[in-house]
Order: C-alpha cells, then sequence, then structure tokens
C-alpha cells in the first residue's frame, strides 16, 4: 500500500498563506448584533419548521441545526425563535463583513463564501514582514500592516505561534534553526539556503497566524462578530483546519506539511486522513458515494432524517488513500460519467493528500451570479408552483436591484441647510445599472416515485433550463410587482414547462430562479464593458486637476523699453530668472539693449521646461509689421501681375509657357 502511495504522489504548492474565516453561528449572531441583549439567552433562527442555526447557548442546551421547531421547543422550552426566511439583514451583514475584512488584504484577494465564510490571500503581507524581521529580538517583533506608512500594524511575539495548532504540543517542531541563524536577515536565509524550506514555511505561518489573531479581534471589537478561523498554504487546508477549535478560536496546520524520510510524516496527511470522505470541500455528495461503493463494495446506508443526514458507513480519506491500487487513473474510472470533468481523478486524488492551487478569487465589484431558492416537503399542483415562483421573481428582481445598482453618480446630494438632507429625494434618487445578468436559469429538484414499500431513494439532482434575460426587467422605474408578472408570464412558466411537460404526475423539494452570465456595464474595472464615456467626461475634472495647467498671462514688465514704450516679446522667460529679474526691476527699472540679449541667450540655452511662453494677445498690434514679412515672403508675376509665394513662382512660369 506504501508503494501504491509513493508511486504517484500529489505535488504540492505552500508558497502561499490563505487565512479562512467562519463567522461562529452567523444567522443568529446577525440578531445578537441588532439585539446585544440576545448573547446570553437560547436563540434559534427558523425556516419552514426546522431551525437552521442556533446561538452556543441555545446548543449548550441540546438544540442543534435542522431541528425541528417542536423537538426543539420540548428540548429548550425557554429558547427564543425569530424567523429567518428574509435573507436581506444576512446578505447587508454579510457584505459588511466582507468588506471590512478585505481592508486588510494588499492583492484584493478576497472570496466570500455563501454568507459567513470568507478567504484572504495574505501571501504578500506576511512576506513583506518576514523581509524586514529582526531576528534578534523575535520576541518585540512589530507587523507592519502598511506599506507607506510605518505607524499601522501591531506588535506581536514572533518566536511562538498565535492561537491553537494542528498537531497540538508540537509547537516548536522544526524551528530550532531559527535560533541558530538569529543575526542573519530573511533574504540571506533564502539565499544562502540556510534554513529547510520547512522551517521557512513555520516562520510564515507564525506571522500568518499572528495577523490572523489580529483581524479576529479587531472583527469583534469594531463590528461584534465573532470567527473561527484556519490558516495554511491552500484553502482546502486552511477551512478544515479551522473546524478543530470552535468556537472563537483558531488553529494553524504547523509544518512539515512534506515528509523528508520514511520516519517524519506529513502533519497534511496525518490531518486529512481522519475526514469522513464527504466531508471533504469539492467532493460532493454524488462523488462521495461512488468512492464509497467502490470502496465498501456496496452503497452506504444513510441515516434517517428530515432533510440531510449521514451515512451509517464511514469511509475516511485514509481509506480511499491506502485502497489497494488506488491511484488517480482508478479514481478516473470511479468518478466518470455524464458531466463529469476531465482530469476528475487527478483533482480528486489531490484533495485526498491536502493538495489545493485553486486560488483565492480577487474582490468583485458584482456577484458572478444571483439566485433565490426555497425548498418545500410537497409541491405538487400548477397553482401552488405558479404562487411560489412569483414569490421567488418578486425577490430575485429587489436583490438585483440592491446587488447591481448604484446612485448616479451625477447626482448631487439633495440637502437643505436648516433640516439637512431631503430623505424623500435621497431614496428615490437615480440608479445605473453596475451590471447586466444575460440568462435566467430557472431550477427544480423533483422527488423520485415512491417504492412499493412506501419509501423513496435519496437523490439530490437538479433539472435546469435557461432562457436570455428580457431587457424589460431592468427598467428601474417600473413597479416591481409589474416586472414580476411579465416575467413569470413570459419566460419563467414557459421554462417549466420544458422542464415538466405533464400537468401533473410532478412533486418538487425544490426550486431556484436564478440571474446569471453576468456582463458588467461601461466603467472603470478591467471586467466592465468598455469605458463610460459620459461619467468619464464628468469626472475628468476631479481626474485630471493634478495635471492641469492653467493658462495665466504673465506681462515682463522688465523688458519694456521707456523710450518706445513697448513690450519685447519673447516666447520663453525662464521661471527662475523672471524672480531675479524682477528684484533688479525694483533697482533700477531701465535695461538696455545688451541684458535682453543676454536674457535672451541664457533663457534659449536653458531649454522650455521652466519657460512660460505669452500669448499672442499680449502682443501690440503695432509691433507686428505683416506687410514687412509678406513682402520678404511673396513675389509679383510680371506676365500677369499675379501675387504669391516664392516656391509658387517655378509652376507659374511653366503655366505662361505652356498654357495649352
Amino acid at each position: 500500500m506504501i508503494t501504491e502511495r509513493a508511486a504517484h504522489p500529489a505535488r504540492r504548492r505552500d508558497d502561499r498563506l490563505i487565512i479562512h474565516f467562519d463567522y461562529d453561528c452567523f444567522y443568529a449572531a446577525v440578531f445578537e448584533a441588532e439585539n446585544p441583549l440576545l448573547r446570553s439567552l437560547p436563540l434559534a433562527v427558523q425556516q419552514k419548521q426546522i431551525i437552521v442555526t442556533c446561538n452556543y447557548e441555545a446548543r449548550r442546551r441540546g438544540l442543534y441545526k435542522l431541528q425541528l421547531i417542536r423537538e426543539a421547543r420540548k428540548t429548550c422550552p425557554d429558547v427564543i425563535i425569530v424567523l429567518g426566511e428574509d435573507l436581506t439583514r444576512f446578505r447587508n451583514a454579510s457584505k459588511e463583513l466582507y468588506t471590512f475584512l478585505s481592508a486588510f488584504v494588499w492583492s484584493s484577494r478576497a472570496e466570500r463564501l455563501g454568507f459567513d465564510e470568507v478567504f484572504l490571500d495574505v501571501t504578500d503581507l506576511v512576506d513583506f514582514n518576514l523581509n524586514i524581521l529582526n531576528f534578534n529580538s523575535l520576541a518585540d517583533s512589530f507587523f507592519h500592516l502598511d506599506r507607506t506608512d510605518p505607524t499601522v500594524g501591531f506588535s506581536y511575539d514572533a518566536s511562538s505561534f498565535s492561537g491553537s495548532i494542528y498537531p497540538s504540543g508540537e509547537a516548536n517542531h522544526g524551528m530550532d534553526n531559527f535560533s541558530l541563524s538569529a543575526n542573519i536577515t530573511y533574504a540571506s536565509l533564502a539565499a544562502a539556503n540556510a534554513i529547510a524550506s520547512q522551517d521557512l514555511l513555520a516562520m510564515r505561518l507564525r506571522l500568518g497566524s499572528h495577523l490572523a489573531q489580529h483581524l479576529r479581534h479587531q472583527l469583534e471589537e469594531q463590528k461584534g462578530y465573532t470567527a473561527t478561523v484556519g490558516i495554511s498554504t491552500n484553502k482546502l487546508v486552511s477551512k478544515l483546519v479551522g473546524n478543530v477549535n470552535k468556537p472563537k478560536n483558531q488553529t494553524t496546520l504547523i509544518p512539515p506539511y512534506t515528509a523528508a524520510s520514511e520516519i517524519t510524516e506529513s502533519n497534511v496527511l496525518r490531518f486529512m486522513d481522519n475526514h469522513e470522505i464527504g466531508k471533504i470541500p469539492g467532493i460532493g455528495f454524488k462523488l462521495s458515494q461512488k468512492i464509497r461503493t467502490h470502496v465498501l463494495g456496496h452503497e452506504a446506508k444513510f441515516h434517517e432524517g428530515l432533510v440531510y443526514g449521514g451515512t451509517k458507513e464511514h469511509v475516511l480519506v485514509r481509506d480511499v488513500r491506502l485502497y489497494p491500487g488506488m491511484c488517480p487513473v482508478i479514481l478516473d474510472e470511479i468518478l466518470k460519467g455524464p458531466g463529469s470533468h476531465q482530469g476528475i481523478g487527478s483533482r480528486v486524488w489531490g484533495l485526498l493528500h491536502g493538495v489545493d492551487d485553486t486560488e483565492v478569487g480577487k474582490a468583485r465589484s458584482v456577484p458572478k451570479q444571483i439566485s433565490i431558492e426555497d425548498s418545500y416537503l410537497r409541491l405538487n399542483t400548477f397553482k401552488d408552483v405558479s404562487k411560489e415562483l412569483r414569490m421567488l421573481a418578486a425577490s430575485l428582481i429587489r436583490r438585483m436591484r440592491i446587488d447591481l445598482t448604484a446612485p448616479a453618480e451625477d447626482e448631487a446630494e439633495v440637502s437643505d441647510p436648516e433640516t439637512g438632507p431631503n430623505l424623500d429625494v435621497a431614496i428615490s434618487a437615480p440608479k445605473r445599472w453596475l451590471a447586466h445578468p444575460r440568462t435566467v436559469r430557472l431550477t427544480t429538484r423533483p422527488r423520485p416515485p415512491l417504492r412499493p414499500d412506501g419509501t423513496r431513494s435519496r437523490t439530490f439532482t437538479r433539472i435546469s433550463r435557461s432562457s436570455p434575460m428580457p431587457f424589460f426587467v431592468f427598467s428601474l422605474t417600473e413597479n416591481v410587482e409589474v416586472l414580476v408578472d411579465k416575467l413569470v408570464d413570459e419566460i419563467i412558466i414557459p421554462l417549466f414547462r420544458k422542464l415538466h411537460p405533464g400537468s401533473s404526475g410532478w412533486d418538487l423539494s425544490l426550486v431556484n430562479i436564478g440571474a446569471t452570465d453576468m456582463m458588467e456595464t461601461a466603467g472603470d474595472s478591467k471586467d466592465a464593458d468598455g469605458r463610460d464615456i459620459g461619467r468619464m467626461f464628468q469626472r475628468q475634472d476631479e481626474v485630471l486637476r493634478e495635471w492641469k495647467v492653467e493658462d495665466k498671462d504673465v506681462l515682463p514688465s522688465q523688458y519694456f523699453r521707456n523710450d518706445q514704450k513697448k513690450v519685447l516679446y519673447t516666447s520663453k522667460v525662464s521661471i527662475e530668472d523672471a524672480a531675479d529679474e524682477r528684484n533688479q526691476e525694483s533697482e533700477d527699472m531701465q535695461m538696455d539693449s545688451e541684458v535682453i540679449k543676454e536674457a535672451e541667450q541664457t533663457n534659449h540655452s536653458r531649454g522650455s521646461e521652466d519657460d512660460i511662453p505669452l500669448t499672442q494677445s499680449l502682443l501690440n498690434d503695432d509691433d507686428w509689421d505683416s506687410s514687412e514679412t509678406e513682402s520678404a515672403e511673396r513675389h509679383t508675376c510680371g506676365t500677369c501681375g499675379a501675387i504669391m509665394p516664392s516656391f509658387a513662382m517655378g509652376a507659374h512660369e511653366r503655366f505662361h509657357l505652356n498654357p495649352d
């Protein structure tokens, strides 16, 4: 088995530093943030007839997620149950927290997963601080959060990890070399390769753990939310390792990440091996079932449950990795099927080894898609379906108007000096679309028919149909209900008829309406569909203010001739020379021709970068003798008397010589 594993190693990439945030009991925490008195009471959030989440005080009293409401009231009679059907407050809180955390990231790589999870790629931030770390005084280190301002940051002890670690009790594992190399810098360490890569990785993880702790504390102090945090080198491991110590805690997976010899063990494999195959992000229900069936030799049986239940027979990552003959090729054979991605075996094999090269997505001004869905115990009549489709469509359009629009920037704020801003006008202020979804998608999840024994097979299969998004949806002046009726009648119901042609005989457990295929409108981002010319011209004064040069006429009075009372025009007057000459003017207003000539020669020799040319409107008309210039450049034809420039005379004479 060891031979099989060694024959197909999964290559690692550990040059990044990823921090994963998972807000504790997020739905309940939103209500607690609105009413802090709820924090000490058992609180549960209800959707339909189940508890979607509850705070830790409620969990301490025996409540749990996806518990029936009637069972929760029996278990904890004094539980406070609040309705969480409307997701607006959760969506707004999620945006606020995401904006707060992403502000700490230099690379803009901050990715939100659902409402309550955020990935931060802080590689450049950690490497910057590692590069300036003083190894002579690790305990008195200062973490810089700003490249340009050395005062922005926090003090920390770089000689140890912050928070919990995995495996526990091995905080100094592989770190002895740093005490021997305290008098050299990070740059020289990297150049001379004086420290093993795992030791260098451990130091980077140390810094990442202190940054994570600082962000957790700031999140709680400034926003009132707590989070469980994982620190590692990729999204997969950082997400999983944070679950080791919950809630309001953090965990860092420490090196070695690779086994240097047969004696040493990779902490990544040690950590991954104890996870059930279905708990690995990126391995969904269908894939995990196929893998379980192959390893067990039969389909794994499920626990009975209302919505989602675990399997009675667990298959761990270790069981799959060490299964005889298991390798990427075998996984390809196991997981192949309609819709399977090319190379799925290698991808899953890497996940089993804790390898995940997917990048943390950059912050986006608009979401990739917007979808609204709901689940049902029974939905088997067209009347009920039509009602639900209208409710979902209304929520979708309202959500689009919130997430995909912004106030028109050319609208000035309407306010009164005595009463302040006019809120009525502000609410109805014109908006503009940030993006247009080009596709509307309808998705349903039908229940399979009953078996002869009255049971149903368990399935999570969804079916969907799409259509171009009608343009009338983007009207910001039309009433939402009017748009809903048109969207449902003209687009959604025809899509539903294609999914379910019959008028009966189906029973749906889920319906989803989504707006996808986002196309950003004209703007300044790289994903925008061209440039917004109107906004560009409106903002040009602000944008170009730094480089704006004002055309001011400067009258060189020092160049006046008292005898002729004329202005000597020069196209170049040095700023420095003009200042000196103004001082001279206060002593002697007369300048002879030699001084004027010397000043002109000085200006021409210095160039034009510091010169201020005068406009021609300053010239006295009497000083511009046009007749002299014209007479010097024009000639008169002796044959016909025509006056023309000298360069045209040759052709004109040939015209007289050859009149034909």
